[in-house]
């Protein structure tokens, strides 16, 4: 079992300040919010999202959701998310917990969303494993997540900033992780995958390259 994350450190006020005034508004002036859109089109039935922030997708899903369960450990950022579950068309339930174990019983959901999470969730690999289990078969995984670059040199940014400052600074995010690997890993198979840089800006970042698409979790009697 994955040894539970202190209270202590689920708290990044100052971050969570950061993204809910400055970085969350510069997201949506760079056009996220049409990735938000695709990321959740189509999702029907119970769905968990890991990594909820303030709520920005909640307005998203469409209709045919009966239900999101949505998990945010922050306690600053998981206020300002209960606000914003108040006004969406449907259900959303906000609680306090961690990605890698959450309270729920195996293969409880249709779907699991995760945007801009696996960055700085603890240990990736236990939250995918996580994911699988609660996803019931066939259930779809869908991500958006920025990742580890292309460029040899760009990797080199990556982990340099990733042991020094980048973490302590934006929450614990890591910029160099190699999140398509880990969903494979995790047991998903993907069925859907695209990669380009977000924002696309002149100045070359850390962080630009992100992932988008879908996996699934296999069906009994089918090969991952």
């Amino acid at each position: 079992m994955t040894q539970q994350i202190s209270a202590s450190a689920r708290r990044h006020p100052v971050f969570a300040r950061f993204y809910a005034k400055v970085a969350g508004p510069a997201l949506d002036k760079a056009g996220i919010t049409e990735h938000r859109k695709r990321l959740l089109s189509g999702l029907t039935g119970e769905a968990v999202e890991i990594g909820a922030g303030n709520g920005l997708n909640f307005a998203h899903y469409p209709p045919e959701v009966k239900r999101v369960l949505a998990v945010e450990p922050e306690p600053r950022l998981r206020a300002l998310a209960e606000q914003s579950a108040r006004t969406t068309s449907v259900q959303v339930d906000v609680i306090d917990g961690i990605a890698e174990q959450l309270p729920v019983p195996d293969g409880s959901f249709d779907a699991a969303v995760v945007c801009l999470t696996l960055c700085s969730v603890a240990d990736p690999h236990a939250a995918l494993a996580e994911l699988h289990r609660v996803l019931r078969p066939g259930g779809q995984l869908r991500f958006f997540e920025h990742v580890r670059a292309d460029s040899p040199a760009i990797r080199r940014v990556q982990r340099v900033v990733d042991s020094t400052v980048w973490p302590l600074l934006m929450g614990g995010c890591h910029t160099g992780r190699d999140t398509q690997a880990a969903i494979t890993a995790a047991g998903f198979t993907l069925t859907s995958l695209e990669k380009f840089p977000f924002p696309e800006t002149r100045v070359p970042s850390p962080a630009a390259t992100h992932i988008f698409g879908t996996a699934e979790r296999t069906r009994p009697g089918s090969t991952s």
